[in-house]
Parts: C-alpha cells; sequence; structure tokens
C-alpha cells in the first residue's frame, strides 16, 4: 500500500491514459499508462477506469485526484467547459471543475478556446503542458507542442495569447495508410530526422506550400520512377508533413518583418521531439526542447497545489 502519495494526477487523452501517484515532495511515485482514453471510458466508465488503475497503485480511497484532457471534454466524464483566449494561464486551476457524487475529491482542469469567427480553435490537455512549462517561457514566445492534432501557440508573460491546430500527425496517418501512398510506404523501416528525404522534404514543403498536394504525390511517382525505398518514401511524407505545418505556423506567427526572431520552446517527447528539432533547424529556425512529459506532470502538480494546499 503507498502511503505517502499526496495526490495523482491523470493525463486523458482520446485513445491514451497516463496516470501519476505525486509525492509530498512533487516526485512521481508510481506511473501507469493504458489505451483506455475517453473513447473508451466512455463505454466502460471513467470512474471505473480511474478506480481500477489507482487500486492496482495502492492510492488510498481518499486520495485527491487532479485530471487534464478530454475527461473534461462534452463526450468525457464531466465537462470543464473552455477559458477563451486571451487566457492567463494561472487561471486554469480556478475553473477547474469537481466531479460530483465521487467517493474522492476529483478535479478535472479546463481547456482552452479561442472564438475567433475566422480562426476558432480549441485545445484540451496542451494547456496543462504549458502551464507546465511556464518558467520556461518568459517574455513573448512562439511554442510548438507536436502531436496527432499540434498546436502552435504564442505566450506572452505567462497568457496565451492565440494559438493555431494543424492536423499533420492525423493525415500522416490517413495518407500513409488510406491512400494510394499506402504503396510507397509499406514494409518501411525506422529513420529519424537526419534522414536526407526527410530534411529535404522540409525544405520543399516551407518552400513550396502552394504545391502541397502535389509534393505529396512525388513520393509515389518518385518510388515508380527513381527507385526510393519505402523508409525513404516515409520519411519524405513525414518531411513534407511537418514542414507544411511550419510553413503555416511560421507565417501566422511571424512579426511585421516576417521573420520569427526567439527560439521556438518545443514541448514535445520521443521520436516526435527528434523529428521537430531536425525540422525547425531545416527550416531555419532555433529551437529549445522542453520535455512534454514533465510538463504535463509539472502542470498536473501547478494545479494540484494551488487546489489542495498543504
Amino acid at each position: 500500500m503507498t502511503t505517502t502519495a499526496s495526490y495523482a494526477a491523470a493525463d486523458w487523452g482520446t485513445s491514451s491514459f497516463r496516470i501519476w501517484l505525486i509525492g509530498e515532495k512533487g516526485e512521481a511515485l508510481s506511473e501507469r499508462r493504458s489505451a483506455e482514453g475517453m473513447t473508451s471510458a466512455a463505454k466502460t466508465g471513467f470512474s471505473a477506469v480511474l478506480e481500477q488503475h489507482l487500486e492496482a497503485m495502492g492510492a488510498s480511497r481518499n486520495l485527491p485526484v487532479v485530471i487534464c484532457g478530454m475527461a473534461g471534454a462534452r463526450q468525457g466524464w464531466v465537462e470543464a467547459g473552455y477559458l477563451d483566449t486571451p487566457a492567463a494561464l494561472s487561471e486554469i486551476v480556478r475553473h477547474a471543475v469537481v466531479v460530483p457524487d465521487a467517493a474522492r475529491d476529483i478535479r478535472i482542469l479546463p481547456g482552452l478556446a479561442q472564438r475567433d469567427a475566422a480562426m476558432p480553435d480549441v485545445m484540451r490537455g496542451e494547456e496543462t503542458q504549458l502551464l507546465g512549462s511556464v518558467g520556461a517561457l518568459a517574455g513573448t514566445r512562439l511554442v510548438c507542442m507536436p502531436g496527432t492534432h499540434s498546436k502552435w501557440v504564442r505566450v506572452a508573460d505567462g497568457t496565451v495569447e492565440r494559438f493555431s491546430t494543424f492536423m499533420s500527425g492525423e493525415l500522416f496517418e490517413v495518407v500513409s495508410r488510406q491512400s494510394i501512398l499506402s504503396h510507397a510506404v509499406a514494409e518501411a523501416g525506422a529513420f529519424d530526422g537526419t534522414h536526407p528525404a526527410f530534411v529535404a522534404a522540409v525544405a520543399e514543403a516551407m518552400a513550396n506550400p502552394g504545391m502541397a498536394t502535389n509534393l505529396l504525390f512525388t513520393v509515389r511517382s518518385g518510388q515508380l520512377l527513381h527507385g526510393h525505398g519505402p523508409t525513404e518514401a516515409k520519411a519524405r511524407l513525414s518531411g513534407l508533413m511537418i514542414g507544411l505545418e511550419i510553413a503555416g505556423a511560421t507565417t501566422l506567427a511571424a512579426d511585421a518583418q516576417g521573420a520569427i526572431r526567439a527560439p521556438v520552446s518545443l514541448v514535445a517527447s520521443g521520436p516526435l521531439a527528434g523529428l521537430y528539432t531536425q525540422a525547425l533547424t531545416a527550416a531555419g529556425l532555433s529551437s529549445e526542447l522542453i520535455d512534454a512529459d514533465e510538463a504535463v506532470r509539472d502542470g498536473l502538480a501547478a494545479a494540484a497545489r494551488a487546489l489542495w494546499p498543504a
């Protein structure tokens, strides 16, 4: 039985679930991950999923829990609404929603909404990563948060001013699995951001974003006419998708002279961290890496300290 945990912190995505028991000094005592995201938990029951993991981790019955992500969506456990931008990250905790009729104290953090009629946008979960990264985001920063739906965020002195979502990760999966390009990338091996085809594709997409659909087709035609292997084809497809994302994001975020002057704050972990670091370099941008897993834990920890001060 774990007796030293002060609270539990959970990041509940659409298709994934992560939970940590956090000790008195903010350290992660234990961790569990599963595929029981919102889609699955909505069928089996959010409370049942949460309690099963807490029991397996030896959590006490009265241990409080703070949650971010899709558990607070309209289709989730309890809707936690949105804070409208511009939004101070410090306000996130004040709008946490209590899960009613729960056997323990459970709070769900809200997301952020950009209600601009021309560029409406929403995020859930990433705002908690930003909260956990606020110490590294002094002044005005452009933040890149890669994923299935990548977020590019303008943060100024702890306030989220604007953000844009790019469906790069989801489109990569759809195109590589369900389009004619699936033949080109079948049986591809692993690659990283230093692969020449990836680096070249980022530069091509940045230089000619209006040719996007043509560039995508060259993944297939290049293989048929020039013998490109499946790994090279997949690296090229990845580079094109990420390059197109960076082209769009930097156009939106550039100053009046069309420049990005500060390093991009890259909130990422695992393979995506390496791919985006190299892609930003290929795009002529410097970056500073913030570990995404640490950022979400730090954000949940900041929320817990405010919700349950010692």
